[in-house]
């Protein structure tokens, strides 16, 4: 690594100060390749830091086992994972799909498709076979590596590609390639493929509210704002023990859970089993963990379990950092004063990465309830409808200044016709009010997007899986308040004659969503109308649902 990371780790420059000065070029130099003539985000991530035993991830199972891997022997795991690739014809740029959960093999898989030149597509675990299956379509993936309790999603998947399977003591589904039985067949040795700084590396799909989810082509570019926020919004420092709980399946997961501190040669964290406040407690025991990533969902959840579980680890915690939704003042002063560490409020988007933050890297005030000041390499803006800068004060739509932000990489959606947007702005659809000191509060969504513990769901694809019931005419989806998961998933709907309503036939819509799409995604809570709130024209009125539902829970 080059001076800026491994040499004054403790520095903390003013914020001020380091903004104005920044450059493309200081942090394209943090690069052991080159944006102009090749890059290859497996070497950036892994081979570049292949020093003997230097470790690259430590993993812990669901059943209590648990492994430590070099960047050496991921090195050598990308490079016969790179072989298959190629024996299976995949080529540079082609899409390869994971649908695993946080185990060996998913950094293995995610290394090997990067070193072979190939386009990693995440599929979350949690998705059912409609997920599943649009965005495996859309795509047009040529593999899906999965393992034997994910593999039965993909039985539904109509023309789905071929399919290798982690599969353990499990016998193979007909057809498949067994991971380390293919694994074994290839040797180590595979040439890096050095691509351009405007290909992608990473697919990924956001949550559509008017339409399908959109897919987001992430290029080799955005290492460079990756590496930006976890330096410096997060401050990794090398003494530092690491661990990002978001799941890869998801942007703020892949990029900076795994992206990011692998780019930086730091070790990461897996835990494969799910959240719960006694393994995450333990976690950050066992490992020692300084500096800590997640989502205030799962921070509210510890503050629940109270003071004494946090006991054990008060103090260990150098610094923690937030995304996903608003940072609660009540999840700041806890954390404060039960884990004696400052917590972060940081913001963004699948198609910008982070660009939004109270930095712990860089000398700046932070006010409660500020989402905080524009990352280094971007340029943000409060606007109005028609893109015209606002002042202080004045609520607008948060804008990312595209012509003034060097590190800004997203090049329009996947397969659709971009042409139109000739805009300076990217528009994130987020309602924010500058304040006087430079930074920014955010205030509210303007979409209709969820987000309940944490993730981000369309309604879209809720109401176009309980139209698919035989017993639902019409469905409208909302985020109803909750004090614990920020909003819960609501369904308005109206029924086929020939059905009545009955909580049986709510815990049956709510299975079968929960089967089509993710368990996150199910409606927790079904309400039964004759009719929906419409337009003149036939167009779903949400937010007059969506209004209702705020309106009760101030009640």
């Amino acid at each position: 690594m080059s001076s800026a990371f491994s040499g004054a780790a403790h520095a903390v420059p003013d914020y001020a100060q380091f903004y104005a000065d920044f450059k493309l070029d200081s942090v394209a130099a943090e690069l052991a390749g080159s944006l102009e003539t090749g890059v290859n985000a497996c070497v950036e991530c892994c081979d570049r830091h292949a020093t003997p035993g230097r470790i690259a991830l430590n993993w812990e199972g669901k059943d209590g086992r648990s492994a430590s891997y070099t960047f050496a022997q991921l090195q050598e795991l990308s490079g016969r994972f790179a072989n298959f690739l190629k024996a299976q014809g995949v080529q540079p740029g082609d899409r390869v799909a994971g649908l695993l959960p946080r185990t060996p093999e998913l950094l293995v898989a995610i290394l090997g498709a990067w070193r072979a030149g190939a386009v990693y597509q995440p599929l979350f675990t949690a998705f059912g076979s409609k997920s599943i299956e649009y965005r495996v379509a859309a795509s047009e993936a040529r593999l899906i590596v999965t393992d034997a309790d994910n593999r039965h999603k993909l039985d539904e998947v109509p023309q789905c590609p071929p399919v290798m399977t982690v599969n353990g003591a499990s016998a193979l589904a007909a057809g498949d390639l067994g991971f380390w039985d293919e694994m074994g067949k290839h040797s180590t040795e595979f040439s890096p493929v050095m691509r351009k700084a405007e290909d992608a590396f990473i697919m990924l799909f956001t949550s559509g509210t008017t339409g399908p989810a959109k897919g987001v082509s992430v290029p080799l570019k955005a290492l460079l704002s990756f590496y930006v926020y976890t330096r410096y919004a997060v401050d990794l420092r090398p003494e530092d023990a690491f661990w990002n709980i978001a799941d890869p399946g998801w942007a703020y997961g892949l990029y900076y859970c795994v992206t990011g501190p692998l780019m930086m040669g730091h070790a990461i964290t897996f835990y494969e089993g799910s959240f719960t406040v006694e393994s995450t407690y333990r976690i950050i025991k066992k490992y020692g963990i300084t500096n800590l990533t997640g989502s205030p969902t799962a921070y509210r959840m510890l503050i629940a379990a109270g003071a004494e579980a946090a006991a054990p680890v008060k103090g260990q915690l150098r610094a923690v950092s937030s995304a996903g939704e608003p940072l609660n003042p009540e999840v700041i002063r806890w954390f404060r004063e039960h884990l004696d560490t400052l917590i972060n409020d940081h913001y963004g988007q699948t198609e910008t990465g982070m660009v939004l933050c109270n930095h712990h890297g860089l000398q700046h005030a932070v006010h409660m309830g500020s989402a905080g000041l524009a990352m280094p390499g971007y340029r943000l803006a409060v606007i109005d409808d028609d893109e015209k800068e606002l002042g202080v004060g004045e609520p607008g739509v948060l804008a990312v200044d595209r012509p003034r932000s060097p590190i800004y990489w997203f090049q329009g959606y996947w397969q659709q016709d971009n042409s139109r947007d000739r805009s300076d702005y990217y528009v994130t659809g987020d309602t924010v009010e500058l304040n006087q000191d430079g930074s920014i509060s955010f205030i509210g969504r303007g979409d209709d997007i969820i987000t309940s513990s944490g993730y981000r769901i369309g309604p879209f694809d809720v109401e176009s899986a309980l139209l698919e019931h035989p017993a639902v005419v019409e469905a409208a989806v909302v985020g109803k308040p909750d004090p614990e998961r920020t909003e819960l998933v609501k369904a308005f709907v109206v029924l086929n004659k020939d059905y009545a309503p009955s909580a049986a036939l709510t815990e049956e819509l709510q299975q079968y969503v929960k089967r089509r799409l993710a368990a996150h995604s199910y409606p927790r809570e079904i309400e039964f109308l004759t009719e929906l709130p419409k337009t003149p024209s036939g167009k779903l009125q949400r937010f007059i649902l969506r209004n209702q539902e705020i309106a009760k829970a101030k009640m």
